[in-house]
């Protein structure tokens, strides 16, 4: 953990009342003594946590605020939200209590969607869950569906929080979300959803009352007459999005004052410098956790703390945060799981898992190889996914990454553009050709997709589309090309395979099981048009799903594919978490070669990446058992067709 650090001692305004504890159910007396035990063993349980964690979190909690009044308001709420736990949740804190890594598991594959573009809203979802076993997902990740400005222009796709314990209503009620979540329980899937915890909308009530003048709400934001320090953060701190919303923060005339706003106008920056800002968000995140989430995801981590001077990024506060959250979660509720969305390196992103001993994060996004294995797409050059994925398999194996191709943004190239110089790469030149590759621009490319944020200066510039896009199925489907659309289906599943053959948790995005292509009907939409992520944003198309089992069907050809690597990866302990993995330096730079090896057993997984058939070499000729058919011999080389892989075991 960080040492002493020179934090505001800010002390909350106490115009308002203490939060009202949550209502949990007291039994009377004509209780049967069966109740009364079942009570008793839970005061025990919350007891036992809070004495193991209370020295630590107290201390790191005066450390940041010196506050007693406001730790001890912490800890009488934290006893409430546990007395308030459902039964059944108990039950599964205490399973995942003996089995902590329960979410680490080979078998695990997730998926991430849209409330209303799968399925309606959240009973719809729950309707649907026989499809999404069918898919193999036991880690349902719901895109963000808290309350928002109900101008969808100013909602940023739902991280725009107007209210922390209201859903949107046209997705459905806290209700919903709890049953969801129970019969997700019962089906072995484990639900995440977003919690925003950076800032919050415009039309939150604490906003709302701070433009109204109210002293106590105004210290739960940053407001700033003095534009030397409006200055100052200019200079110091880097733009989130320089393009489509400049600068740091937004001017009110009401009020002839300014506000932090570091990622749009309406979403205004939370001041954890103030006790009552971080007390209040962690009722909320222990709210949300009793309606039965499993994880919760951490939005824009690095930016939690801000301090003039620097540059409000990943301060040592933040972990502190980081860590006070993962505390109070043991405490509470611990069969939740803390996701942290941290976009770096992953060798940089290793202190959000902080020290084995006292860990923050349980997971993160392994956003750098995502952005790595689509340049190795564009260049056919696997030399850097090569190397990242030596760094990623070189960290403790206790960190758990979440591997994926897609997500609800946009791709960024945040590549290692100092190794790239060492191979006569340069970054300017290669961040255009990746963007005309991927936009389909290029002689030969397959791609097809958007520029996103595009900065005609400096030419930098973010893609987005589906991973079907991508890989070849829109442009082959377009022209009727049914050789292109078998390379394209193979370099779909090949990418795919990828991912699962990585220690962590492999992600779908919903569509891509059964290619679904890029939208472009967004354009027509006055709310959305602005914004090029909902390219890959679409509605669902179930009429794509209804194809899954029509023989020869792209939908069937992909689907059962994705079906099988999924299924072969749960079945084999080569897989599990604790595997030890490295490359093989293969002398042919389109070539990926990875090995991962548990109890004297090896996965030989090899990859091509490029649109030419390949003999490639065993080290030495050895028994193999191929993965995706069964078959069993020895084996000195193989071939292996272009966008193709295989899974070798020895």
């Amino acid at each position: 953990m960080p040492t002493k650090k020179t934090a505001a001692k800010a002390s909350p305004a106490r115009k308002t009342a203490a939060p009202k504890a949550p209502q949990a159910p007291r039994a009377p007396r004509t209780q049967p003594l069966e109740a009364a035990a079942a009570q008793a063993r839970a005061d025990e349980t919350f007891r036992r946590r809070l004495e193991k964690n209370h020295d630590e979190l107290r201390w790191l909690y005066m450390e940041l605020y010196d506050n007693g009044d406001m730790f001890a308001e912490l800890c009488d709420q934290m006893r409430a939200y546990h007395e308030a736990r459902g039964a059944k949740l108990r039950v599964l804190d205490a399973q995942r209590e003996k089995d902590p890594d329960w979410y680490r598991t080979r078998d695990t594959i997730g998926m991430m969607m849209y409330i209303d573009n799968f399925a309606g809203n959240l009973r719809g979802v729950e309707s649907r869950l026989g499809y999404l076993e069918r898919c193999n997902v036991r880690y349902l990740h719901l895109m963000p569906f808290l309350d928002t400005p109900a101008d969808r222009s100013r909602s940023d796709g739902g991280y725009a929080v107007r209210d922390f314990r209201r859903v949107r209503p046209d997705l459905g009620t806290m209700e919903d979300l709890a049953s969801l979540a129970e019969k997700c329980h019962e089906r072995g899937i484990s639900v995440c959803m977003d919690f925003v915890m950076n800032h919050t909308s415009e039309e939150h009530e604490w906003a709302r009352r701070a433009r109204a003048g109210e002293g106590e709400y105004m210290s739960r934001y940053f407001f700033e007459r003095d534009q030397s320090v409006i200055d100052r953060y200019t200079r110091d701190v880097p733009q989130v999005f320089p393009t489509t919303a400049p600068g740091h923060f937004t001017y009110l005339p009401e009020l002839g004052q300014s506000v932090m706003t570091q990622f749009y106008p309406y979403q205004w920056d939370l001041n954890y410098r103030n006790p009552r800002v971080f007390n209040e968000m962690m009722y909320n995140f222990l709210y949300l956790a009793n309606q039965g989430m499993d994880v919760i995801r951490i939005d824009a981590v690095p930016y939690i703390w801000k301090e003039l001077g620097t540059n409000c990024r990943n301060l040592p506060q933040v972990h502190t945060i980081v860590r006070m959250m993962r505390l109070i979660g043991e405490i509470v509720c611990p069969g939740i799981v803390l996701l942290g969305e941290v976009v770096m390196e992953p060798d940089k992103l290793a202190p959000y898992f902080g020290p084995v001993e006292k860990p923050e994060c349980h997971m993160l996004y392994n956003a750098t190889t995502m952005c790595t294995t689509w340049s190795t797409v564009a260049t056919r050059d696997a030399r850097l996914l090569r190397r990242q994925t030596d760094i990623v398999s070189g960290l403790p194996k206790e960190y758990t990454f979440l591997n994926y191709l897609r997500c609800h943004d946009d791709i960024g190239w945040g590549l290692d553009y100092a190794t790239l110089r060492q191979w006569g790469m340069q970054e300017v030149p290669h961040k255009r050709y990746l963007s005309d590759y991927f936009c389909g621009l290029t002689p030969g490319s397959v791609s097809r997709g958007e520029l996103y944020n595009a900065d005609p200066v400096s030419g930098d510039a973010r893609f987005c589309g589906t991973t079907a896009s991508m890989c070849g199925i829109e442009a082959a489907g377009f022209e009727g090309d049914d050789e292109a659309m078998a390379n394209a289906i193979r370099k779909d599943v090949t990418l795919h395979a990828f991912v699962l053959t990585q220690s962590g948790i492999p992600m779908l995005y919903s569509g891509d099981e059964v290619g679904q292509v890029n939208d472009y009907s967004y354009h027509d939409d006055p709310e959305k048009a602005e914004d090029s992520r909902y390219v890959h944003r679409g509605r669902f198309d179930w009429s794509l799903a209804e194809k899954i089992d029509e023989p020869g069907s792209v939908q069937q050809r992909l689907f059962s594919s994705l079906s099988q690597i999924e299924k072969t990866r749960a079945s084999e302990p080569v897989f599990d978490a604790d595997a030890t993995v490295w490359t093989k330096d293969y002398d042919d730079p389109s070539v990926l070669w990875v090995i991962r090896r548990k109890g004297g057993r090896e996965l030989h997984a090899v990859f091509n990446f490029s649109d030419e058939g390949k003999t490639l070499w065993m080290p030495w000729k050895t028994t193999c058992t191929d993965l995706l058919t069964g078959e069993k011999d020895d084996v000195a080389s193989f071939e292996l067709p272009g966008w193709g892989f295989a899974w070798l075991l020895v």
